[in-house]
């Protein structure tokens, strides 16, 4: 293992290991780096996927397990947990000396990974900085583009928002969205294979996914979290009219995922599980592979907006949470109201699939990311960079 770079990636919910899988498979078969992966927060959660047990069974080495999800449904439970993150990665961080620590996207819990590696010293690179979105993950993701060392990107567009914060352009690097690999391979994935794990996963009714059926992802709005609840039961309310079968979801781990998950309790508790199977987490490629399927997707995830552009997939994205993000023409944009979501769905099953858009990435982003990372190792002595 000697003189072979350090590379530690953390990992701390359930959307991160997606969002980087395809270049921690290409990082594992290089020869110059020990890869390990640091899990902490939701990811070592049994009710929201518990994505360690995926990570380890897909061979990846788990450096470390770090317990730091504050329980419970407020505000204050995130700025908690994004503290206890700080702690526990910093602790780890000195422990361990890795050569680089990448971090993921915009979830409070990755700025306590850049805190820690910041004041540690230790070289951070920082994955899909430089986008825009309509909640607190803008504040996050822009202030960990300022403690990160080099930036890997998803657009040209983010690439110059960076660049505009002051980071200088040698460190920033347009490689595409790594989930988006995994959408290109997703085609791969055996249709009878994945009915197969789709039913025996979850509770509810049984979807042919052969047949026309729509999948439900909405998560909490952390700027209007209290209304989570209300939210979700408008969410179902149209799913229940439009009366086709789907395949929902559970919410991630925000503040007002109680009042998500109540609502989703509630409605099959009136008997509103008929057509419909519940579902807490589903392999990357695998999930990629049921949207594929789907006549559309309902929600606020971000895979609308990113992977669903890659598959042509028709998208109704409700809300303000994908606020600002590039958009290709696959996503129709609603109010969280019965009739508009309602009507938007329909309008998109009416028009099925969409083109293929390569906005945010050719689907092989990992192996221009794994490069990158074991080849120069960034400077961590910043300085401002006009442009």
């Amino acid at each position: 293992m000697s003189g072979k770079k350090r590379i530690w990636v953390a990992i701390t919910a359930r959307p991160s290991y997606s969002r980087i899988r395809s270049a921690l498979e290409s990082l594992q078969r290089r020869e110059d780096v020990e890869l390990s992966i640091l899990c902490s927060g939701s990811a070592l959660l049994d009710r929201y996927g518990r994505v360690i047990d995926l990570i380890r069974a897909d061979g990846f080495r788990v450096v470390d397990e770090l317990y730091t999800f504050v329980e419970g449904d407020d505000l204050v439970n995130m700025a908690l947990t994004m503290a206890a993150t700080t702690n526990h990665t910093a602790a780890a961080l000195h422990r361990g000396k890795p050569d680089v620590v990448v971090t993921i996207a915009d979830r409070y819990e990755t700025m306590g990974t850049a805190v820690a590696a910041a004041y540690l010293g230790i070289p951070l690179i920082h994955v899909q900085g430089g986008e825009i979105t309509g909640n607190i993950d803008e504040k996050v993701r822009h202030a960990i583009t300022k403690m990160a060392d080099m930036h890997f990107v998803s657009t040209a567009l983010a690439g110059n928002r960076v660049a505009r914060m002051g980071e200088a352009p040698c460190s920033i690097h347009v490689t595409g969205c790594p989930s988006v690999d995994l959408a290109r391979e997703s085609a791969d994935v055996s249709v009878v294979d994945l009915q197969a794990v789709l039913d025996s996963l979850g509770t509810g009714a049984h979807v042919d996914i052969e047949q026309d059926f729509l999948v439900v992802m909405q998560h909490p709005e952390t700027d209007a979290h209290g209304e989570s609840f209300s939210q979700m039961a408008t969410v179902l309310d149209a799913v229940n009219q439009l009366a086709i079968p789907a395949v929902l979801f559970w919410p991630n781990v925000d503040a007002g995922s109680d009042g998500t998950s109540k609502a989703i309790r509630m409605f099959r508790e009136r008997g509103g599980d008929d057509k419909i199977r519940f579902i807490k987490n589903l392999e990357g490629r695998q999930f990629l592979a049921l949207l594929r399927q789907s006549q559309c997707l309902i929600g606020n995830s971000s895979v609308g907006i990113r992977e669903s552009a890659y598959l042509g997939v028709p998208v109704v994205n409700i809300g303000d949470r994908q606020l600002g993000r590039e958009r290709c023409n696959n996503v129709i944009d609603v109010a969280c109201k019965t009739d508009a979501i309602f009507g938007a769905v329909r309008a998109q099953v009416n028009h099925g699939r969409y083109a293929s858009s390569t906005l945010y990435g050719d689907g092989f982003a990992g192996d221009r990311i794994a490069a990158l990372v074991a080849g120069e190792t960034p400077d961590t002595r910043k300085r401002f960079h006009d442009v």
